[in-house]
């Protein structure tokens, strides 16, 4: 023990040289997270609020023919730009266009200001008119509750009046998420609790039925075709990326490698990135931080192309690229082809030499407009489609006994 100063202290000394301050504190803090066990926080959920299957009570709901129905949507606080919620809010507000009220139900397990996070709401989704509530104070007053992730799933169950029914509105297969262990068991365990599924697109209707056994009620994946989509036609160059390097199925590690090799082959086309920030990226890059949709919109209308990777449900991203004229370089997967069935997606192996070759191939199109506006044209359906199923699932679920 005696040595273990000097030999830490020469330790640092070669990861400065090599990796420089940066590389120094990412393992100071690497310590300090394994000493504190901060790895215990990666569970989303209060121990009290993590839920058996097998002690899961019946529903015994109440009826609703006298008055609308309120439904509720139990839900991690969102961050602004968030996908999954903003669909999510779609979703609320095709409810509410129908005449259903709804409330939003915010669960945060690391205790946050829920004032705060009703501003974040406000200011990211001002079309929604949901009362919100935190989840704390029990989820009881409404006629049914949608579940949106495997951690809400257990807790509707744990602070859900047994009156309320049922439902899960699914975007994805969790368990996919995480390696074998705890929290992929228990994100499986959130679908045997006999909710109501609502499955946006065949994958994840699929991937439910083949590992759980579990049916669910499917609804068309859609895009927002009115924020993306042309504009005045204009040169395009380079390519751009949304970055998530703390999200796994994003695919990071595989993008850095890829845009090394793409600018490589292409160094006079310009690399734009959006989202979380970035500093290890071995390739220059133009930083654009967080975009609102229609600053998103002008960049993927002035670029040729991107990337859109996702090793579970296909991204967002990719529908509201080609929505715009820009071409998204998809890693392939038979769980993303299946829902992102469009002849101008380029697929790709899931390498980064392989994203590479892809990017440089769309990079290289003789006639980049042409290109452009027929990708734009494919896209035609918007969410309505899907908020009208929601809406429509819905009222069956109320008008059953």
């Amino acid at each position: 023990m005696a040595g273990a100063g000097p030999r830490l202290l020469r330790q640092a000394s070669r990861v400065w040289i090599r990796e420089g301050p940066r590389g120094v504190a990412q393992r100071v803090v690497r310590r300090a997270y394994h000493s504190l066990d901060a790895g215990a926080l990666e569970l989303p959920l209060l121990g009290p609020d993590v839920v058996d299957p097998v002690d899961v009570p019946a529903v015994a709901p109440h009826a609703t023919t006298n008055r609308e129905p309120v439904v509720g949507w139990l839900t991690a606080p969102p961050s602004l730009g968030s996908g999954g919620h903003t669909t999510m809010f779609r979703m609320i507000q095709g409810l509410e266009e129908s005449g259903i009220r709804c409330v939003l139900y915010l669960y945060d397990r690391y205790g946050g200001d829920i004032a705060q996070q009703e501003r974040v709401v406000r200011q990211g989704w001002p079309g929604v008119l949901a009362e919100i509530r935190s989840a704390e104070d029990g989820i009881s007053g409404i006629d049914a509750c949608f579940a949106t992730s495997w951690d809400t799933a257990h807790v509707l169950v744990a602070r859900g009046d047994p009156s309320i029914r049922r439902m899960y509105f699914i975007q994805d297969y969790e368990p996919y998420f995480y390696p074998r262990g705890s929290l992929y068991s228990f994100a499986e365990d959130s679908y045997r609790f006999g909710f109501r599924h609502v499955a946006l697109g065949d994958m994840i209707a699929d991937t439910i039925k083949a590992e759980i056994g579990a049916d669910s009620d499917v609804v068309p994946f859609g895009c927002d075709n009115e924020t993306y989509r042309p504009l005045a036609p204009q040169d395009r160059s380079g390519v751009v990326f949304y970055s998530k390097p703390n999200v796994s199925r994003r695919g990071y590690p595989h993008v850095q490698l890829a845009l090394k090799e793409f600018h490589r082959r292409h160094p006079e086309q310009e690399i734009h990135v959006y989202g979380d920030k970035v500093v290890d990226l071995d390739a220059p890059v133009t930083w654009h931080g967080r975009l609102w949709p229609e600053q998103l919109n002008a960049l993927y209308n002035r670029t040729l192309g991107g990337i859109a990777m996702s090793f579970t449900n296909v991204t967002l991203v990719a529908g509201e690229m080609l929505a715009a004229g820009n071409i998204p370089v998809v890693n392939d997967s038979p769980l993303t082809r299946p829902v992102l069935d469009n002849p101008h997606v380029v697929w790709a192996r899931s390498s980064p030499g392989a994203i590479a070759e892809a990017l440089s191939r769309v990079v290289e199109c003789d006639d980049p407009q042409a290109r452009a506006t027929a990708a734009a044209n494919s896209i035609r359906t918007g969410w309505g489609p899907t908020q009208s199923a929601v809406v429509a699932l819905v009222r069956d679920e109320l008008a059953r006994s």
